[in-house]
């Protein structure tokens, strides 16, 4: 998959994430576009692998963030709002924010402060116009338990694995609404949680992967 898809460039790695048919969506494809991954990403930016950004944390591979944004494409249109559990360095919550564009929100939550300062000067820096009008914020804390003071959200994006199906997160999510999350310990599986307008729950299997744990601060600074 790397080999296939990194890039030289931001464009060229999203044109590749397109070629293998990855990105499918034109609105996936145009926030990607505008959200480049060297902005929050310092170390090869543009390969399609995870890549490490301190404190025993890394940033996704991107063809990963390609597969959540599609899958949450349908919860992530202008003038909803969604929570970016584990927001790391930011750059997956940028991208939200700019599908979900200046009227509605996007929120990233991490528990690793220093993290959270650096995805504010990131945006600060390269995006201060959604700075200005509130459509994306970071805050520091237990990603576990979500974000109460925005919710219920369009959609839910988790970027670390949790041990057993988070019931928290699916109460902050709309009815309806979406949540995709990798789930499992030895075994993960990303999965795709959607409620409906009765607030039933389904769930869907979507493919093997391997992300680092759900955890809490000081194992995560400690592991």
């Amino acid at each position: 998959m790397a080999w296939r898809c990194t890039g030289s460039t931001n464009d060229e790695l999203v044109s590749n994430l397109v070629r293998t048919a990855i990105i499918t969506s034109h609105h996936v494809d145009a926030a990607m576009r505008q959200v480049d991954r060297a902005h929050f990403a310092p170390n090869n930016p543009y390969d399609d692998a995870p890549q490490y950004i301190g404190y025993n944390v890394t940033i996704s591979a991107p063809h990963m963030h390609a597969y959540a944004l599609e899958s949450l494409s349908n919860y992530l249109k202008p003038g909803m709002c969604a929570l970016d559990i584990g927001s790391g360095s930011g750059y997956l919550t940028a991208c939200m924010a700019a599908m979900v564009g200046t009227s509605g929100k996007a929120v990233g939550i991490e528990h690793i402060a220093e993290l959270v300062d650096k995805s504010r000067e990131a945006l600060e820096q390269h995006y201060p116009e959604w700075v200005r009008s509130g459509c994306i914020k970071f805050v520091a804390g237990d990603g576990r338990q979500g974000y109460s003071d925005d919710s219920p959200y369009d959609c839910i994006h988790v970027g670390a694995a949790s041990p057993k199906t988070p019931t928290e997160l699916l109460r902050q999510l709309k009815s309806p609404g979406r949540m995709f999350v990798p789930v499992g310990t030895t075994d993960q599986r990303i999965k795709v949680f959607d409620k409906d307008v009765h607030g039933n729950v389904a769930e869907t299997d979507m493919m093997g992967v391997v992300y680092v744990p759900l955890t809490d601060e000081t194992l995560q600074r400690n592991s």
